[in-house]
């Protein structure tokens, strides 16, 4: 298995040619990385795309790594405690009442409010049951707002909008003219979700990324390449798994 030497550490990766693949495509796990190339890539392109991804990748390789570890941690929903929303950290005050279901409100930070009869443990595994819900819906109505802000002006008009548990992807159009849109954008800034949004919605004019496609999702965000740079560069940042303790 050869090794790329990067950051004074050497990471073991897999080369791998495929007739299907049209351009370069990386994928990393906490240990390595999968280097997937077009059967006809030479050697020079091979090293130009490591070395163009060279930060990416010690920063994805490094945050995996992080995120391995977490998996072995119990998340602690405490005041004072942060979690990701709209591309920042954001902290949370918790507060024990004489309901039954946990109520989630925002008000500069998430304000919840817990059973005061829960044991420690099953309050953390509700409060997050009660986030994810809180998050989703987040989503669903801001992406329904840019579908209604961007849609019709631009003859885009979209089946209906799903929001689902995406493990490698950002989104889909599919042929029923339906967007579906990953949670996990919630933890994004929200010009982000936009480019996302129109990014699937201009899929219902253009199938593929062709010129016309990137052409179209520039009349409607001219600014997209930002936004699409910021996703690029920071999509190994967008997990569940960032709650940060607190300090």
């Amino acid at each position: 298995m050869p090794v790329f030497q990067i950051g004074g550490r050497e990471i073991e990766y897999t080369l791998r040619r495929s007739s299907k693949a049209s351009k370069a495509s990386l994928s990393v796990t906490p240990q390595s990385f999968e280097l997937v190339v077009p059967d006809q890539a030479t050697e020079s392109q091979i090293d130009a795309v490591l070395q163009r991804r060279r930060a990416w990748i010690l920063q994805t390789v490094t945050h995996m790594q992080e995120r391995a570890k977490a998996q072995t941690r119990v998340y602690q929903f405490v005041t004072g405690a942060k979690i990701p929303y709209r591309g920042r950290m954001t902290g949370m005050s918790i507060e024990p009442f004489d309901g039954r279901l946990v109520e989630v409100t925002f008000r500069n930070g998430f304000q919840i409010r817990k059973p005061e009869a829960l044991t420690p443990g099953s309050a953390d595994a509700l409060i997050e049951m009660a986030l994810r819900l809180w998050l989703k819906r987040r989503v669903r109505d801001d992406a329904k707002a840019f579908v209604r802000r961007h849609g019709e002006p631009n003859g885009l008009k979209p089946r209906g909008i799903q929001i689902k548990e995406q493990k490698h992807m950002w989104g889909s159009c599919g042929q029923d003219r339906q967007i579906n849109l990953n949670w996990h954008l919630i933890f994004a800034p929200k010009p982000v979700l936009e480019y996302a949004v129109v990014h699937e919605m201009c899929h219902l004019k253009h199938r593929n990324h062709a010129p016309e496609f990137w052409t179209l999702v520039g009349k409607v965000l001219p600014d997209w390449e930002a936004r699409k740079a910021w996703l690029d560069e920071n999509e190994h940042m967008l997990g569940w798994e960032r709650v940060e303790p607190v300090r």
